[in-house]
């Protein structure tokens, strides 16, 4: 994936997003991945509070946030103040 087409944004900002329902990954394989890949970022957040980058896609366009995850539910990737972002939007997780 080519990282250098997402707008770092600050996770404050994420709740001001519109999020459509629709998946961006289409490969089984590499949303088992995500799933993998936040299970560990939930992990290492709560264990280490150690930040991973998230690379997710709102109504606008691609956007990335280095930030500590608190929960994984079936649908959100919960962050710090309960700001969430929907799993079916995010590309990928950088540990």
């Amino acid at each position: 994936m080519v990282t250098t087409d997402f707008e770092i944004i600050e996770k404050e900002r994420i709740e001001n997003l519109k999020f459509p329902n629709e998946e961006v990954l289409t490969d089984k394989h590499l949303m088992n991945e995500r799933r993998a890949d936040l299970d560990r970022a939930l992990t290492l957040g709560n264990l280490e509070h150690s930040k991973i980058k998230i690379y997710f896609a709102d109504d606008e366009s691609n956007k990335v946030v280095e930030t500590t995850v608190w929960a994984v539910t079936d649908k959100r990737v919960i962050l710090k103040q309960g700001v969430g972002i929907p799993i079916a939007r995010i590309l990928s997780v950088t540990l």
